[in-house]
């Protein structure tokens, strides 16, 4: 059954300004616009009465479903300021691909307020590490190789699909720590999201879900109208944030971010704890 207009214009219009906000904090932070777009579907999905047991599947499929385009966007507009290492996407992509399919297959074995546990957890430790974490912090000079890198590679695969992000939340830190300028990680990580993206919203296509609990037109575990909203407005707003990573200093509003994002990542735990 479909909700009237009176509830669902607003709902639409609530998505539209959280798409093109997560469009520009994809382009700009390099985060993924997944970290906004997951609780904003969850807080959308359950106020239209869609609170079913796996209604999180539903909110990460469908985020990770605009992630797949929107990263290519991104990496394309990185690119064209000769900021992508390609060496780093090449090399990490098939560890990628394999922690983010395992990643789906776990994700839809969970109940939903497992799920919000997990993000939450996850969200509040990316926070934390956006708002204090310092750019001088190294453990070495170069990105790993061998076993250490197919190990990180699919740890970041198998943790941004059970957040429905596209892996520039872990990527980041991660690339920076090891070395890489902040810009061209940021550029290299907003690449991650296709490789975790498409994998593994081909295994949600195909989770079965109960239409009764499900959001309208869901396709599997994809929400069709949701991802069609969203995806219109990113794919405009991304390269704008794109604009701005190579225009100013991020610093200042990824500390707001962070404040934003350990509040969201707070609510969500309390969600799933019942308080």
């Amino acid at each position: 059954m479909f909700p009237d207009l009176s509830t669902l214009v607003p709902l639409i219009l609530v998505l539209l300004a959280v798409g093109a906000l997560a469009g520009i904090i994809a382009g700009l932070l390099g985060v993924g616009g997944g970290i906004v777009l997951v609780p904003a579907f969850f807080y959308v999905f359950t106020a239209l009465g869609y609170d079913g047991p796996h209604v999180m599947q539903v909110c990460l499929a469908t985020s990770l479903a605009t992630i797949i385009f929107t990263s290519i966007r991104s990496v394309a507009a990185h690119n064209k300021k000769g900021a992508v290492d390609w060496e780093v996407l090449k090399s990490w992509a098939p560890g990628i691909v394999i922690g983010a399919v395992l990643g789906m297959l776990v994700a839809s074995q969970l109940r939903s307020v497992v799920l919000q546990a997990i993000f939450g957890g996850l969200g509040m430790v990316v926070g934390l590490y956006m708002a204090f974490g310092k750019q001088s912090w190294r453990i070495a000079d170069e990105m790993p190789k061998g076993p250490v890198r197919a190990v990180f590679s699919s740890v970041v695969g198998f943790l941004s699909v059970l957040m429905g992000i596209g892996g520039g939340s872990f990527g980041v830190p991660l690339m920076t720590l090891y070395g890489a300028p902040i810009h061209r990680a940021v550029a290299t990580a907003s690449g991650f999201g296709v490789t975790i993206a498409l994998p593994s919203v081909i295994g949600f296509l195909f989770m079965p879900l109960d239409p009764a609990s499900s959001p309208p037109l869901t396709l599997g575990a994809v929400n069709l109208p949701a991802f069609a909203v969203v995806i219109g407005i990113t794919m405009v707003t991304t390269s704008y944030g794109v604009k701005l990573a190579h225009a100013m200093d991020p610093k200042p509003l990824k500390r707001i971010f962070a404040l934003f994002l350990i509040i969201v990542a707070a609510n969500m735990l309390r969600k799933a704890l019942g308080w």
